[in-house]
């Protein structure tokens, strides 16, 4: 696969799906798809205030709608949009929690829409989560109410949750529920455990609108964005409507459509299985992808398929058009065989004509990107030292200083180990003792899941940044080829960033022209397109825009690894780099430098497995699929897809 190859969704226009249970629009970009959300609703606002009524809405939070949120300042900024007669009501809010609480739905409403809108406060309803439990009732009757007498909601504005719930209408809410108190699903509650610094801090219970008051609006829209949501999405709109998955009630809806981005339709059966609804094109891609997927589902090496496999399970168009099994198995199994290489910075001396690097020149400057302290080792280490063993100059770039992901214990040990050494040492107080004083004195007296203040998230930083030159040292690189860029958007303090800006792309942009890399391997987890990861990719990508008529940069090669979690494809891989037993080892051990990410990590998710577990069962398992389709039996491989920037 090439990363830039044009896709199913233009990059103007979206396409419309037709074969599943809900409508669904397939956008490029979150970013387009949310421009498209948000100029809906202010064709509905204008309209009716054409006629003189009133527009209401019903609100979501999280990551999903943000975008949407922000055209809507844009419109109304740029281009007069008014919000004078619009009536909000928000779906949810936790409960208990203090309505100034920086995980509360009040707080991120006001902070992402409200206070930038010229909306009456009195026109805003959002679940209140201090009232007394005794109250609770009676208020969430008012709240239904409320909303009846504003004649019911024009425009219902919904994310979907990893569980399938919609509000926070989890798993066995029914069909007539309406707005009460709920019990979180356990899945919810670790969603959310980054945002509060824990899943011990994370409300066990919140308010929300019930699934009847959803259905009763006149319109509407489900976000759901990045590969995280693709699995539930598909079960959503093409399994059975059930209570066990709450989304799928928008089967029922008469006017409801799904807006999806690329990446969260992958798991739709069109999107996997095309060649089943309708005549394709069948492009290198699209046969790799058809005859992979044969192969699995049949358990069969990809040289074993017969005529009859392919002619049974759809694929008798591609037989039709290329000829005998025989020939399109040897001709995939080929591509995979290519793919398979143990010189990631290309052989030298070699012939490079069936390799997915080149020979020349035989000794590469190469430039990691690492969103966070440790993605280089945990995503790519294998890879890494292989580059730095076959001889290449190899530099690294953190991106972020990853001061959040470290716990406030782990903090206060290494500020003990400061004032202690002072002490056994008898060196005298410096300038220095002030930070460590007030970052000390921040940590013992910090509330749970409050933000850090400044010297915390220094102290946290400092820590990341020993542990990734400690890594440097273990894979052999010089400490000068560490480059420690501190991405500006990265500093809020916060689990929510700032969108990537033109201080981050110019810090890059510096970076990449002063290298001038013969590879540049950078992080392509899309999984989440609100994520550390994706922006720092976004930025990469506008600093490569920047430069590509630059001279130096039409030798530069782009190769996509991703996080600890999720593969490519095995249709997508471009590059894959093997692994003996010995070096995956080795690449344990240069996990285990992170040591404030180990035994009890602060954003663990629901996944109990520490990040070297992690990423050495995706090796493995990329490794096992190769063998499965008949190809060589390795210990663990790293994979990689190209990315065509020129």
């Amino acid at each position: 696969m090439t990363y830039s190859q044009p896709s199913l969704a233009t990059a103007t226009a979206p396409v419309t799906l037709s074969f599943e249970r809900v409508p669904l629009q397939l956008y490029p970009t979150a970013d387009l798809a949310s421009k498209a959300v948000a100029q809906e609703i202010a064709d509905l606002i204008v309209s009716h205030q054409r006629t003189g009524d009133w527009t209401v809405l019903g609100l979501a939070t999280g990551s999903s709608p943000k975008k949407v949120y922000a055209e809507l300042i844009r419109l109304h900024r740029e281009e007069g949009l008014s919000f004078r007669r619009v009536i909000t009501f928000n779906l949810d809010e936790y409960y208990p929690i203090q309505p100034d609480a920086l995980q509360s739905y009040h707080r991120f409403m006001h902070e992402h829409l409200f206070d930038h809108v010229d909306i009456s406060p009195e026109n805003i309803h959002i679940p209140t989560g201090t009232l007394p439990a005794d109250d609770l009732k009676a208020y969430c009757a008012d709240y239904e109410q409320k909303i009846q007498d504003v004649g019911g909601l024009d425009f219902q504005l919904l994310g979907i949750g990893r569980n399938g719930h919609i509000g926070f209408n989890e798993p066995g809410s029914h069909q007539q529920s309406t707005t009460r108190l709920i019990t979180l699903d356990f899945l919810t509650r670790a969603d959310a455990a980054a945002e509060f610094g824990g899943l011990a801090q994370v409300p066990k219970r919140a308010i929300t609108m019930g699934i009847r008051t959803i259905l009763a609006a006149k319109r509407i829209v489900l976000l759901a964005w990045g590969e995280h949501k693709a699995t539930i999405l598909q079960r959503a709109v093409e399994g059975p409507v059930s209570e066990l998955l709450p989304a799928s009630y928008l089967q029922t809806h008469p006017n409801a459509t799904i807006i999806v981005d690329e990446a969260g339709a992958s798991e739709l059966t069109i999107q996997k299985t095309p060649w089943l609804f309708d005549a394709v094109t069948w492009t290198p891609t699209l046969i790799k992808k058809a005859v992979t997927q044969l192969a699995l589902s049949l358990n069969k090496p990809v040289l074993k398929l017969t005529n009859s496999d392919y002619n049974e399970h759809g694929l008798s168009d591609l037989l039709a058009q290329h000829g005998r099994a025989y020939d399109i198995n040897i001709l995939v199994f080929n591509w995979l065989q290519h793919t398979i290489t143990g010189w990631p910075g290309g052989k030298p001396n070699a012939d490079d004509t069936n390799r997915p690097e080149r020979s020349q020149p035989a000794r590469k400057r190469v430039l990691l990107f690492s969103p966070h302290p440790d993605d280089d080792i945990i995503s790519m280490g294998g890879t890494f030292q292989r580059l730095v063993d076959q001889g290449h100059e190899v530099h690294v770039a953190y991106q972020t200083s990853g001061n959040i992901a470290v716990a406030d214990d782990e903090a206060l040990r290494f500020l003990e180990f400061v004032v202690d050494f002072k002490q056994q040492f008898g060196i005298e107080a410096t300038a220095i003792d002030t930070l460590f004083s007030e970052a000390k004195r921040a940590l013992e007296t910090k509330k749970a899941s409050e933000q850090d203040p400044d010297a915390v998230r220094k102290v946290k930083g400092l820590i990341r940044r020993g542990e990734a030159k400690n890594t440097c040292r273990f894979v052999g690189i010089p400490t000068e080829n560490a480059h420690f860029l501190s991405l500006p958007f990265y500093e809020t303090g916060r689990i929510e960033k700032n969108p990537i800006g033109a201080d981050d792309i110019r810090l890059i942009a510096d970076l990449i022209a002063r290298i001038r890399p013969h590879q540049l391997y950078a992080a392509g987890d899309l999984a989440d397109p609100h994520g550390t990861h994706k922006v720092c990719l976004d930025g990469i990508f506008a600093a490569l825009q920047q430069l590509k008529h630059e001279t130096y940069m039409q030798d530069c090669w782009v190769w996509l690894y991703r996080g600890a979690w999720a593969e490519w494809g095995i249709h997508e891989i471009e590059m894959a780099v093997p692994m003996s037993p010995e070096q995956v080892l080795q690449k344990r051990y240069g996990i285990f430098k992170h040591q404030s990410q180990k035994d009890g990590v602060v954003f663990q998710g629901n996944d109990a497995r520490e990040f070297w577990q992690r990423a050495e069962d995706r090796n493995r398992d990329t490794a096992a699929l190769y063998n499965q389709l008949g190809l060589a039996d390795y210990a663990a491989m790293e994979a990689f897809v190209r990315y065509h920037f020129l």
